[in-house]
């Protein structure tokens, strides 16, 4: 079970109260590190010497002025690609300042050198002789970044150089000399940089030449070889060189497919008439019907049909006018027919052509991709060619464009950094700070008295009030027994109305809920140190049982100092021991008390070994038997501390009671006992806290502050001059 915090109360956030009795009970310690801490911080203020800050602003810019720029616009010079990242770039400036080379270059500019009043300024000796001057060099410049502070607030250019000495004059100084040698080792880096690059482009404008020529002659020695033609123009509209376009096998195959399909389209449309003429009469087809010849000669048939039908209606059929009108009929039906017949011949032979057309360009359209995948397997090596002499022609040309630049603007430049401030010398000091210190010194023993404090408590089990018993053991509380008005807690419970009986009282409820089936029938109470009031919670636990009407055995199991017998007055000849050597039941030895109900086993003659005795398979039949005979068995236990029987017992009964005595000095000595029984695998039912004093101002944070039971009216408590009649 994880321990709780202490200064979380169950609502959450702190527990001020607790805060606030700790402070109380260790009020020396917080008064002794708080004074402590703030009279070191006005010695530590004493001591100090006085220190003076000068500061110089400059502006750092992204981009520099160029005499020489585009459109007459601002150029960024070797600062292009820090305007993507101006914070980056700032960043960057201010390590710059803070460098060695910088203040290699502010200590030669300004002889520090060799100056003793710069090192008196900065608290230390100056070098001694038969230094090195590389050596005193770098001491110097040492001493300069360790005075110096660079700061850039968020979102600004501005950039405050501070210099902090015991010289307020020699602070301006170098703080001034600082952004002058800044702008100057700028420029300076700028130029060498910018005669870098140049010499750099030359020699790579050189390499890259030669590579760009090697790769066009490979490009066209293996274009020769493999028999590749390409056009001289790109389809997609580049710009790329002769013989970068299209082959003269893909031209004809883009061509010849246009052919194939356009063929296609015409075959599929002679098909669609060659059916259509062909699935019905022939006179009825569209393309007979739509013939002017077939529609001229429809027209004198019906005229002839109706002079034929008029001259029958004149004259028989031998007539010679029907005969020769009828001759005219059949004349042009034979006409028609002949027309009709030619139409769809035509019809036919379009039909014909189109399919001879459509064949012949598919099989030239197959024979061109044959050729052009053949040629595709051939240009593999020339498109990776190609692609080589692009890419390095295109790196050529920027290489030439950015070489004519630097030639153009090199050297003509100005600085992206300006003075906005200079530094003056400080009219007072900028340390020590008498108000910040003591500040400082009050925030740290306020910081130095929580981490005493929370240590302290961390490592003390110490149990004041009943809140620690679950807090810090981690253990239900059953019960709290205030502390004894009349020091004889075994005579107070004679007095059921009396505040010891009560809380005993108030233990025994906790126990008829302390297991699942209720009261357990057989448990021990223990404690981890001797005289916490173990043997007199043991004798009030059975009592209050036996008021109940049970039948309870009171086990004095305590064999190495048995208290039981003394509580009440009783003989000691014969008790547990003899029960645990010999055949006798508890039921045989126990003897009667004053209480109905309430018997009592007590610890019999001291033997050698307890140890033995109370872990042997006589104690765990002894105990069976008992159970026969009694409700309730209670096990008054020895101390868990440095003993092996309180665990021994603890791993046969149903339930451990723990009795801890409020407000005693421990040093780890409840976890430990604790520790022990849970190692047995116990049922530790909870704990009792004892000899608890409610009006105590250290239980001032506790919510039994001022607790007591409840009082009758005309009730007394032995040797309490409160609970006289009212």
């Amino acid at each position: 079970m994880d321990q709780e915090n202490p200064l979380a109360p169950s609502g959450g956030g702190l527990n001020f109260r607790y805060i606030y009795a700790v402070l109380r009970a260790n009020l020396v310690l917080v008064v002794s590190l708080f004074f402590g801490s703030l009279l070191i911080s006005i010695l530590v203020t004493l001591l100090q010497t006085p220190l003076y800050i000068a500061r110089s602003t400059v502006q750092i810019n992204n981009s520099t002025s160029r005499v020489l720029s585009k459109d007459n616009d601002e150029g960024q010079g070797e600062d292009a690609s820090a305007m993507q990242d101006t914070d980056r770039y700032l960043k960057t400036q201010m390590e710059i300042l803070k460098s060695r080379s910088l203040a290699l270059r502010v200590a030669d500019a300004l002889k520090l050198v060799d100056n003793p009043a710069f090192y008196e300024a900065m608290r230390t000796k100056p070098n001694p002789a038969g230094v090195a001057r590389t050596q005193a060099s770098l001491r110097a410049a040492g001493l300069l970044i360790k005075g110096l502070d660079v700061t850039i607030p968020r979102d600004s250019r501005i950039a405050t150089i501070s210099f902090e000495s015991a010289d307020p004059a020699l602070s301006a100084k170098i703080a001034n000399a600082y952004a002058s040698e800044f702008i100057q080792s700028s420029l300076q880096r700028k130029f060498e940089s910018s005669g870098y690059a140049r010499e750099f482009l030359a020699r790579q404008l050189v390499e890259v030449k030669d590579k760009f020529e090697q790769s066009e002659r490979a490009l066209n020695g293996y274009a020769r070889s493999a028999g590749l033609i390409r056009s001289s123009s790109d389809v997609g509209g580049g710009t790329q060189g002769a013989g970068s376009g299209p082959s003269v096998i893909g031209a004809s195959l883009n061509q010849f497919n246009q052919s194939a399909n356009e063929a296609k389209t015409r075959r599929i449309a002679a098909e669609s008439r060659w059916r259509a003429i062909n699935s019905g009469p022939l006179l009825n087809a569209t393309e007979v019907v739509t013939n002017a010849a077939v529609s001229n000669l429809l027209t004198q048939r019906a005229t002839a049909l109706a002079a034929l039908e008029e001259e029958r209606a004149r004259h028989l059929d031998g007539y010679p006018t029907v005969a020769a009108k009828q001759a005219q009929l059949q004349a042009l039906n034979s006409q028609i027919q002949t027309l009709a017949n030619n139409v769809r011949n035509a019809i036919k032979s379009e039909y014909e052509a189109a399919i001879k057309a459509e064949t012949e360009l598919s099989g030239q359209v197959d024979r061109l991709k044959a050729d052009t995948l053949n040629e595709q397997d051939r240009t593999v090596q020339y498109n990776l060619l190609q692609h080589e002499v692009q890419t390095n022609r295109e790196l050529y040309d920027g290489l030439l464009q950015r070489y004519k630049e630097l030639n153009a603007s090199a050297g003509i430049s100005t600085s992206n950094i300006s003075v906005i401030d200079t530094a003056q010398a400080p009219g007072r000091p900028s340390s020590p700070d008498i108000l910040k210190n003591l500040l400082y010194g009050f925030a740290g023993s306020l910081v130095l008295t929580a981490m005493v404090l929370f240590i302290k408590e961390q490592f003390d089990d110490s149990v004041r009030i009943p809140e620690d018993v679950e807090t810090k053991l981690a253990i239900p509380l059953l019960g709290v027994v205030p502390v004894s008005s009349s020091n004889n807690p075994v005579l107070e419970l004679d007095d059921p109305k009396s505040q010891i009986s009560e809380a005993y009282n108030s233990l025994r409820g906790s126990l008829l809920f302390a297991t699942q089936h209720g009261l357990p029938r057989l448990f021990m109470i223990t404690s981890a140190q001797p005289a916490e009031g173990k043997s007199t919670s043991s004798y009030a636990t059975a009592l209050t049982l036996a008021r109940m009407k049970k039948k309870v055995l009171l086990i004095d199991a305590d064999l190495r100092r048995p208290s039981q017998h003394r509580l009440i007055d009783y003989d000691n000849t014969k008790g547990l021991s003899d029960v645990l050597t010999s055949q006798s039941s508890m039921a045989d030895l126990a003897q009667p008390t004053d209480q109905p109900g309430l018997f009592m086993l007590t610890s019999g003659p001291i033997p050698p070994s307890p140890t033995e005795m109370l872990s042997s398979m006589r104690m765990r039949e002894a105990l069976e038997e008992a159970k026969k005979d009694f409700d309730v068995i209670l096990i008054d236990s020895p101390p868990v501390l440095g003993l092996a029987d309180a665990p021994m017992i603890a791993a046969i009964v149903e339930g451990v009671v723990f009795i801890v005595e409020s407000d005693r000095s421990r040093h780890g000595s409840l976890k430990t006992s604790l520790r022990r029984l849970r190692a047995v695998r116990s049922n530790i039912l909870g704990g009792v806290l004892t000899k608890f004093d409610p009006l105590k101002s250290g239980s001032r944070y506790s919510s039994y502050y001022g607790y007591e039971y409840y009082q009758y009216q005309y009730g007394y408590s032995v040797g309490n001059d409160r609970d006289k009649k009212r």
